[in-house]
């Protein structure tokens, strides 16, 4: 069987005349959008499984990268979450992503800001114009790293006073965006956080199609 032009297959006994949708998906899949998720001991459950569930719903690749490993990583309502790999595993297949996205969650983000791993991550990603996203408490990792200077953000009501001066703090919004920079307040706001994501990755009608899906809104 040979592949001829204008999505032509051929064979000994006929010609057969069609779309080759298979084709198309292949090239969708190849251009599909990629998000890292980096999931830390103490990681707020919900703003990390919302987050990872809707944008695969827009069609996103996404990996879930344990911190500290592959291992199962306990999250601050003693729930359970198995990373898909470990973020040293995650950045050697592939080392830059289309988004690195922080969950919250006090402890988590603490250890978040503390890795030096992460702090390199999140500088080589803003500085080539890729997204940059955290949710909660997770911004402080922005500032222990010096990311997103002079940029607009918010994040949970109670981190607000570690939130340094270097920065515009926005309150009365439930997800915050400047430029290739995305903030969210917390465990509710993160089906905004997940639909303005996939928005940004995929375009509003996407974006909108998830949220039909998830009633969301429309309920």
């Amino acid at each position: 069987m040979q592949l001829l032009s204008r999505g032509i297959l051929y064979d000994n006994d006929s010609v057969k005349f069609f779309i080759l949708r298979s084709n198309d998906y292949r090239l969708s899949s190849a251009m599909s959008k990629s998000a890292l998720v980096i999931l830390a001991q103490g990681a707020e459950e919900m703003e990390t499984v919302i987050t990872v569930d809707m944008l695969r719903r827009g069609g996103v690749s996404v990996t879930l990268a344990g911190l500290d490993g592959d291992s199962s990583v306990l999250c601050s309502r003693q729930v359970t979450l198995v990373p898909d790999k470990s973020l040293a595993d995650a950045l050697a297949a592939q080392p830059q992503y289309d988004a690195v996205i922080l969950p919250g969650g006090l402890e988590g983000s603490e250890r978040l800001s503390k890795s030096n791993i992460v702090g390199s991550l999140l500088k080589e990603h803003e500085s080539s114009g890729k997204i940059v996203a955290a949710i909660c408490a997770a911004p402080t990792a922005f500032v222990a790293h010096g990311v997103a200077i002079g940029k607009r953000v918010t994040s949970y009501p109670t981190t607000k006073d570690k939130i340094t001066s270097d920065y515009t703090y926005i309150e009365g919004e439930r997800v915050v965006v400047d430029g290739n920079i995305v903030t969210s307040r917390g465990p509710g706001t993160a089906y905004w956080f997940g639909l303005k994501l996939i928005e940004m990755l995929c375009g509003e009608e996407k974006s909108a199609q998830v949220e039909k899906g998830m009633i969301i809104v429309g309920y």
